[in-house]
């Protein structure tokens, strides 16, 4: 089945169907109604590449997308999710594209075939291959994250500087002067990524300011890594009370670590950071931390993303987002520990 055949059955030409399907051109009420009730009988659906062809649009975003490790986090399929249900609202398809840097095969197909109208890219690192050739090529783009140079893009971004700062000053209110920074793996940071450098430095400004003790430690995205580098803070330093972290995929080892320590969360060590709201409920305690709002962010990805397509000369435009501290049961007032309490220190080996 065809436009052709359609034209046909309803006694009108191909342009004028051409025209109904694509609302090009205005067409009458009554003829507009004769082709729909052709195109209803017949099941009719128009084909994806013809009606690109047709009108410049292939009603396709890509998400681009490196995967950071082995496998997804919880933060970013929930990105994921939230990019893909407000693209079908304004009914758009995503097409995943796993890529990373601008030699890359799958990156330069997808731009140079035009198979999608723009393009929304995550993980984004603070020099970003991926953003100047975009925006080299003057292809539309948004995204989740900011580069080095953030004014001349379109982004949604987190405010991981401003947000690691606040779990600092909470901790420090509560009395802590002893902290740990728990960060993502150490490939990400020397790959530039820019929540783990911002985070970074978020964390260390505010520690410097109150005054703390601290250390930091990069730490790979799952469980049994955050385990280790739990034995490993508290092999550093025994006297620590408490840490902040930005790595969700490692939460739940960080608690496992602390419960085979003997320390108690948050009678003896308290614990915040900045992860995804269904992450810090799903431990217990409940995290006191500054929320992602993964579904929002890639809502607003979207939107903005729409809105460059329909208006291609708008300025750019960004939303960076802080989330204030949710405060449920991780963090309590610092106690501090007897002088020689050796309890709960892991034998770790110090060549580890």
């Amino acid at each position: 089945m065809n436009i052709g055949e359609i034209a046909r059955r309803a006694g009108v030409s191909r342009s004028t169907v051409s025209y109904a399907l694509s609302g090009k051109r205005p067409v009458s009420d009554e003829t507009r109604e004769k082709i729909q009730r052709v195109i209803d009988d017949l099941g009719y659906r128009p084909n994806a590449s013809a009606r690109a062809l047709a009108n410049g649009r292939t009603s396709t975003i890509a998400l681009v997308f490196p995967p950071a490790g082995d496998h997804y986090t919880g933060m970013q399929l929930d990105f994921l999710g939230s990019v893909v249900e407000a693209a079908a609202a304004y009914d758009y398809d995503v097409l995943l594209s796993p890529s990373g840097v601008d030699s890359d095969r799958s990156f330069q197909r997808l731009l140079g075939e035009r198979r999608v109208d723009g393009a929304i890219l995550m993980e984004i690192r603070l020099q970003d291959d991926r953003v100047d050739h975009l925006l080299a090529e003057g292809f539309p783009a948004v995204c989740i994250g900011r580069t080095s140079r953030p004014e001349s893009g379109w982004w949604v971004g987190l405010d991981h500087t401003a947000l690691a700062a606040a779990c600092v000053h909470h901790l420090a209110d509560l009395g802590h002067d002893r902290v740990a920074f728990v960060n993502r793996p150490e490939r990400l940071l020397r790959a530039g990524y820019e929540s783990a450098h911002r985070g970074l430095d978020g964390f260390t400004k505010a520690a410097a300011e109150r005054g703390l003790t601290v250390r930091t430690y990069n730490c790979e995205d799952d469980a049994p890594s955050g385990q280790a580098c739990l034995e490993r803070i508290l092999y550093d330093d025994p006297d620590t009370t408490a840490l902040v972290t930005l790595n969700e995929a490692a939460l739940g080892g960080l608690y496992r670590g602390l419960a085979h320590a003997g320390r108690h969360v948050p009678r003896d060590f308290s614990v915040t950071g900045v992860v995804a709201t269904r992450w810090a409920e799903t431990v217990t305690p409940q995290l006191t931390a500054a929320d992602v709002p993964a579904a929002q962010m890639g809502r607003l990805a979207v939107e903005l993303l729409v809105e460059r397509l329909d208006h291609p000369d708008a300025p750019p435009r960004h939303q960076l987002l802080a989330p204030p501290i949710s405060l449920r049961a991780s963090t309590g007032p610092a106690v501090p520990h007897p002088p020689g309490d050796k309890r709960g220190i892991p034998d770790v080996d110090s060549t580890a």
